[in-house]
């Protein structure tokens, strides 16, 4: 299966997750929110401001190493959010589930939201904004740099003038 390329800018990362902010609106008051390190620290910032949350807990589990799926290891649990009653998860994206499933077992009561879902794991999340095809790799605007692009025209030929 061949792998595409999405990328994500940052006003558009904001769009999005403002756009989770409404759908999650109808849901609060939430006591605190819970976001995955790290894609999930920048949109939980996001969501916390559109709810006036203040309470941010973080859980880190590392999954990937660039493009590749690893072992889920927890190096940081979430300890103030106890079994999750009242909480919100906040990540960027679900994608095998193989985080969201580590994070489910650490906090089942918690409401789980992101932004982007692949099918594979989109139904371990309770909210989601945009899904996005399971070959589709997400490029997110911490990932990249803005850099000159060649015309789809040249794609493939040498420079006129050469």
């Amino acid at each position: 299966m061949a792998t595409h390329y999405y990328t994500v800018s940052w006003d558009q990362l904001h769009r999005d997750s403002k756009a989770l902010a409404w759908r999650l609106n109808a849901l609060a008051p939430f006591d605190g929110i819970v976001a995955i390190t790290r894609g999930g620290l920048i949109p939980a910032a996001i969501v916390a401001r559109e709810l006036e949350c203040r309470l941010i807990e973080t859980v880190s589990i590392v999954t990937y190493d660039e493009e590749r799926i690893g072992k889920p290891t927890i190096t940081k649990p979430p300890t103030a959010a106890g079994d999750g009653a009242g909480f919100l998860i906040i990540d960027d994206l679900v994608d095998t589930g193989t985080t969201a499933r580590e994070v489910r077992q650490l906090l089942p009561r918690a409401h789980f939201a992101t932004v982007y879902a692949k099918p594979a794991g989109k139904a371990l999340v309770d909210t989601f904004i945009t899904e996005v095809s399971q070959d589709t790799w997400i490029l997110f605007p911490w990932d990249t740099e803005p850099q000159f692009v060649a015309p789809i025209a040249r794609a493939g030929t040498p420079p006129r003038g050469s």
